[in-house]
């Protein structure tokens, strides 16, 4: 009955009515809402249609967005987190503008036109190959499944196409883009290995052996092992970004002056490493001293007489070039010709051990062309300048030479090497310039000098016999006639010469002066002068 009569009442206060009488009966509240229901919602809603309460809010329609959040719990955190589809939206809307229910279970109340949708708004930009009209939604929309639920990462589409077997995760984005699957744009600068030199060149396949990376060796020698015993037969260590660098396999980095006690210098800079480090580069303890390594040059050029110290001689700028100053570093300097003689014409033995003399006669007894006649002292006539010019002064001797005698060769007078033979008289070598055939006898300085053979300065005034007037005009042979006047004993008497002369035959006696003067012979002197 109570039925019955509801049913005619006003629409408002039957509804208010019934409205009421829910509230009364809670164990009818099911029927009650399902009378006062607008339709059938869409089938995934359906369990909860009996229960408006789950999705309406008494008197509060602006809650109405907030129950839907609560069960769409993906578009609220969405909306929250300002991303996808709902949280891009530049303005908010309560979901029945877009969602209406009540429309019957097959209804869609997505309110979605695919092929005029903007998939920029859902958060995920097409580009690239994703962006081909040849990819098509379906190919990333599964069908059965809402649009968001499609898979956002690479690996979720693309796992069969990744070569890496998930070693290096699913981030496909991180090497690959939407241009090409086969175009890699990953930055291996920030990796804890980044590419320089020759390796930014190289192909990743060429180090990451079947498309592994995560396990990739980052020493170089698990990729040149090859060239490392091609080159150092491992004997250098495995570091070999010691002395390497990814700029070139040729250019060495290895600093040896400051990473070793040993710094390198000329010759040896430009010697290869292999040419001193014949073993292990790291367990090999070298020594430093030259004949560690030069002993078969030492051998071939000193064979060992000058020791082991090669640095006392010569220097890294070139082994034929010697360093050792023999003036400073010995007591006896080496001078002119003495200064470009090898060593070896010296130092006969151990260059060390061997006490060489410092004599001349020691290095030069058989340049000795005196055969020791001339003593042991050379350095009194020769010095170092040339052994063939002797600076022997002369004026030191018994026989100085003056005038002619000056540059005259010493050959020309010592005929043989032993000076001391030589004679001393003018004679003895200018016999064959005397052109007094010895009449005037040997002593050819008694009136000839040096400094010319036909100029004589004797002086008979000098002698028993003055000369005076004609006297002064004779000639030598015209009183010196007989060759065995050596010692120039003629009589000093008038007669002694001109016995000849006298026309009185011995009458007056010898005394001629009495009579007769030196200037003429034919001058008589007057009697009673005579007489007296």
């Amino acid at each position: 009955m109570f039925a019955r009569n509801f049913l005619f009442l006003p629409g408002c206060i039957a509804a208010l009515a019934v409205f009421l009488f829910a509230g009364a009966m809670p164990s009818h509240a099911g029927s009650v809402n399902d009378l006062l229901s607008p339709g059938k919602v869409i089938r995934g809603h359906a369990r909860y249609e009996s229960d408006c309460a789950k999705c309406h809010k008494r008197f509060d329609k602006a809650a109405q967005s907030g129950l839907c959040g609560d069960c769409h719990k993906e578009v609220k955190k969405d909306l929250a987190e300002k991303r996808g589809y709902h949280g891009l939206r530049k303005k908010e809307k309560e979901c029945r503008e877009c969602h209406t229910e009540h429309k019957g279970r097959e209804t869609g109340i997505v309110l979605f036109d695919a092929d005029r949708f903007d998939h920029e708004q859902a958060d995920f930009l097409l580009k690239g190959k994703h962006a081909d009209e040849k990819v098509k939604c379906k190919d990333c929309h599964v069908s059965g499944k809402k649009y968001r639920e499609a898979p956002a990462s690479c690996n979720s589409c693309h796992k069969k196409d990744d070569k890496h077997k998930g070693e290096l995760g699913a981030d496909c984005a991180r090497c690959h883009t939407e241009k090409d699957w086969k175009t890699t744009s990953f930055d291996h600068n920030k990796t804890d290995y980044p590419l320089s030199g020759k390796h930014a060149d190289v192909k990743c396949k060429s180090c990451h052996v079947t498309e592994k990376y995560k396990s990739a060796p980052k020493q170089c020698s698990s990729c040149h092992k090859k060239d490392d015993d091609k080159a150092h037969k491992g004997n250098f260590g495995p570091k070999c970004e010691s002395c390497h660098a990814e700029k070139g396999w040729k250019e060495i980095l290895f600093d040896h002056d400051r990473k070793t006690r040993y710094p390198l210098l000329w010759k040896h800079r430009d010697a290869k490493c292999t040419a001193c480090h014949k073993g292990d580069a790291y367990k090999e303890k070298l020594q430093t001293t030259c004949a560690s390594c030069h002993r078969k040059d030492d051998d071939k050029v000193h064979k060992g007489n000058f020791g082991t110290k090669c640095e006392s001689c010569h220097a890294e700028k070139g082994w034929k070039e010697t360093l050792f100053d023999h003036d400073r570093k010995t007591r006896y300097p080496l001078l002119w010709k003495h200064r470009d003689a090898k060593c070896t014409a010296c130092h006969k033995g151990d260059a060390y051990k061997e006490k060489l003399q410092s004599s001349c006669i020691a290095c030069h007894q058989k340049d000795d062309k005196h055969k020791g006649q001339e003593g042991r002292k050379c350095e009194s006539c020769h010095d170092e300048r040339s052994w063939t010019k002797a600076k022997f002064d002369h004026r030191q001797s018994r026989f100085p030479l003056t005038g002619k005698h000056a540059p005259v060769e010493c050959r020309k007078c010592h005929a043989a090497p032993t000076f001391k033979d030589a004679k001393s008289d003018c004679w003895s070598c200018h016999e064959k310039q005397d052109a007094h055939k010895r009449r005037l006898g040997p002593q050819c300085e008694s009136c000839h000098n040096a400094r010319d053979w036909k100029v004589w300065d004797f002086d008979h005034d000098k002698t028993s016999f003055k000369l005076e007037d004609g006297h002064r005009k004779a000639g030598c042979y015209d009183c010196h006639r007989k060759p065995e006047s050596k010692k120039f004993s003629l009589p000093a008497t008038c007669g002694g010469c001109h016995d000849k002369d006298d026309v009185h035959d011995g009458t007056f006696g010898r005394q001629c002066e009495r009579c007769h003067d030196a200037v003429a012979w034919k001058n008589i002197r007057a009697v009673g002068r005579v007489l007296q």
